[in-house]
């Protein structure tokens, strides 16, 4: 779940928690109003990682990664494991299933599953440095959450099918029926009505900018396991990493990984279940089992 980026100035967190009953304690001590909903996302090095889905990554030199060829990698993945996309109806069902796989998105992984997001803030990966994890949540009403068949949904999903060189000369200053007269606009609309057929002919200008949470489909084992939701960027959006009007941020340090990780495995979470594919649990099953001449 982590996104690597260059370090910089990071939000106020709580006090280091070093136990799963710390952190559950923390979790519960959250505010949580009726009406709102919490999600909550793992790093697994709070100094180094921030708030972008993986298609907005830059090189040291502040160059996009991936962003540019965005429309290139959507289409180069599907005709690549054409096979593995057919049950696909919509765009956002695509870039699920893409995201699945490790390609880069516009979207950020979330989870409804706290204890999910601690194990993803205590495992490293490869060759990263050890330091302390972080939990994020993320509190917003109920109302703003968006369901896989939104139409705003449709709008920002489909812009991976749009060329970057569109996506430049779209005129965010015209009034709605100037701006839906654009041709990059119109070639949106085409992507939408192919899963949308009775889509309107216009595109609310403001809506893809927006970053919204989405509920998709629970298309795979791996989205299941993991109580998995997104969040969905829109055309240069950027997530304040103090929050926003319509989602509140709220920060746990994780200490003592190790130590926490023994204990989720207790629970019952772990690299079999997180991720729940045969080669993981073989893995974590000989891990486990291995001979330790340490033991008694």
């Amino acid at each position: 779940m982590d996104i690597l980026s260059p370090d910089l100035e990071r939000p106020t967190t709580t006090e280091t928690v070093t136990k799963v009953q710390d952190f559950i304690g923390k979790v519960l001590g959250l505010e949580q109003k009726d009406g709102y909903e919490v999600f909550y996302r793992g790093h697994s090095n709070r100094k180094e990682y921030r708030l972008e889905p993986s298609l907005f990554r830059k090189d040291e030199e502040g160059n996009y990664l991936y962003r540019d060829n965005e429309h290139i990698l959507y289409r180069e993945l599907l005709v690549s494991n054409s096979a593995d996309f057919q049950s696909d109806v919509c765009t956002l069902d695509s870039l699920v299933r893409m995201q699945h796989y490790s390609l880069p998105t516009r979207l950020l992984d979330i989870t409804s599953n706290p204890l999910i997001a601690l194990y993803f803030a205590c495992k490293s990966s490869i060759g990263e440095e050890e330091g302390e994890g972080e939990v994020i949540a993320f509190s917003m009403k109920r109302e703003d959450i968006k369901y896989f068949d939104s139409d705003v949904v449709s709008c920002i999903a489909n812009l991976a099918r749009l060329p970057q060189s569109d996506k430049k000369t779209i005129n965010f200053k015209y009034g709605e029926e100037s701006f839906n007269e654009q041709p990059p606009i119109k070639q949106l609309l085409h992507f939408i009505r192919e899963e949308k057929p009775f889509f309107e002919s216009k595109i609310i200008p403001g809506d893809l900018r927006k970053i919204v949470c989405v509920k998709g489909k629970q298309s795979n084992d791996r989205i299941s396991s993991q109580s998995g939701a997104f969040i969905l960027f829109g055309l240069d959006a950027v997530f304040d990493e103090d929050g926003t009007a319509e989602i509140k941020v709220s920060r746990i340090s994780v200490g003592k990984k190790d130590a926490i990780l023994k204990e989720l495995d207790f629970l019952n979470i772990n690299e079999s279940t997180v991720f729940p594919y045969i080669e993981n649990s073989a893995k974590y099953v000989a891990d486990k089992f291995k001979f330790n001449k340490g033991y008694s």
